[in-house]
């Protein structure tokens, strides 16, 4: 169990600080011909003086959303220069992001075959008119954004096939090297920092081999950009089976951009089980990729969710790249969203003293995050709040801004709410008892 504060020589032997990162919601998807931009909603869009409270919790590098669908609106600049200037004076580093859940503006799409030199250009118009911005990440979770688009059909283009999500996915991790080759001819050493989510997948026995198939999927974009997907890796068949040109795939080893840092994007979500006793589970817990439930491991599986020491020592140990927690954000009270900040806090560090390289911690959804309960699928009226509560039109700090500030600091966190375990710790998580075995 954690305790309220943790003796601050408590990590003494370890390397230099891991650094703390904030992230303001910057999801910009589309629905049919809606689009749903986060910035607007959360009103951060028309407050610059966001980024002055943000440097009072002690964030130095915040991911910065520099996103596509928005210029095209605004070609001019304004916005863009206003905004980074005051990040300059300030002294706060961005990680540019330029497509955040997004399929970028009307005149293309993520099955457009031309989506990554579009985006190309892009990222080369940004790196010509911001030279001194070191770190990018030009497409946000890929995988993610593909699944959702193109395998489950809640974002445009609603496609529910293999073939769309492995298009659209190849497309953006294209228009990801193909925009570090643009940035790097105007700022050579421009870090590219990539995202995912690389929950683990479980499964009952009977489905092995798939859960099997979905944990080497995860790392399939990573894979992709390191340049190691020949004839001979276990996804290559997956893909060439969905109709993919060998070329296509061995593009990306003709044309490796191996990220910077790997960042690793994990919610009490993010871990899945895979289940055919459809009898056992509501209806809505159905997949869309075959006959079974996917469900959340957290609420049905006995022990529970891997964690992020686990999900980053694996990566580390994959690649050997320094790795980072890019969003921490939990949907629920201000305590639990503590208690989740300080177990990510605690694995991080656990995983940089099992050996990870480790590099930091990232408070995400500062300003709250709207209609993520149904995936931002509509305007429902639903707000989580973050380190911030925007709700009355102006940031007020939670205590989650107090604990934030805390790691910003260099402290480790220290709250009354760490006097108990998150809700995921506890039996009566669990809402579905069919599983009585699970496997790898």
């Amino acid at each position: 169990m954690m305790v309220p504060c943790q003796s601050e020589t408590l990590y003494s032997r370890s390397p230099p600080e891991i650094e703390m990162w904030g992230g303001v919601e910057y999801t910009c998807n589309r629905v049919r011909d809606t689009y749903l931009n986060q910035m607007v909603f959360s009103g951060h869009v028309d407050r610059p003086t966001d980024y002055e409270l943000f440097l009072q919790l002690g964030i130095r590098t915040l991911r910065f959303g520099l996103l596509w669908e928005r210029h095209a609106l605004d070609p001019s600049w304004r916005w863009e220069d206003e905004r980074l200037n005051s990040l300059q004076i300030l002294g706060i580093r961005p990680i540019a992001s330029l497509v955040h859940h997004g399929s970028g503006p009307r005149h293309t799409g993520l099955l457009d075959p031309q989506f990554p030199e579009k985006l190309a250009a892009y990222a080369g118009e940004v790196a010509e008119r911001y030279p001194w911005i070191e770190a990018y990440t030009p497409l946000n979770e890929p995988n993610t954004t593909a699944r959702f688009s193109g395998l489950y059909g809640i974002w445009y283009p609603h496609h529910l096939s293999r073939a769309s999500y492995l298009r659209a996915l190849l497309n953006q991790l294209k228009g990801t090297a193909l925009s570090m080759e643009a940035i790097r001819r105007v700022q050579p050493n421009a870090q590219l920092i990539q995202t995912d989510d690389i929950g683990r997948t479980t499964s009952v026995e009977s489905l092995r081999p798939l859960g099997e198939l979905l944990n080497l999927r995860r790392w399939l974009p990573y894979d992709l950009l390191c340049g190691r997907v020949d004839l001979h890796h276990p996804m290559f068949a997956y893909m060439r089976a969905e109709g993919i040109a060998e070329d296509e795939i061995t593009w990306f080893a003709e044309h490796p951009s191996r990220p910077d840092v790997i960042g690793a994007n994990y919610y009490l979500t993010s871990d899945r089980f895979l289940d055919n006793r459809f009898e056992l589970y509501p209806e809505d817990r159905r997949s869309a990729e075959g006959p079974f439930v996917d469900v959340e491991a957290v609420r049905v599986c006995p022990n529970g969710i891997a964690g992020i020491e686990k999900l980053l020592c694996e990566a580390w140990d994959r690649y050997g790249i320094p790795v980072a927690i890019t969003e921490v954000h939990l949907g629920c009270s201000v305590e639990e969203q503590i208690r989740w900040l300080a177990e990510s806090w605690h694995g991080i560090h656990r995983a940089r003293n099992s050996g990870a390289k480790c590099v930091a911690l990232t408070a995400w959804a500062l300003l709250g995050s709207y209609y993520w309960n149904e995936l931002v699928t509509r305007e429902n009226g639903h707000y989580e709040p973050g380190a911030f509560d925007v709700r009355s039109g102006l940031p007020v700090p939670t205590d989650l801004a107090q604990v934030v500030s805390q790691i910003a600091r260099g402290l480790p966190p220290c709250h009354p709410a760490l006097s108990r375990q998150g809700w995921w710790r506890y039996a009566n998580r669990i809402l579905f008892h069919g599983p009585d075995t699970a496997a790898a």
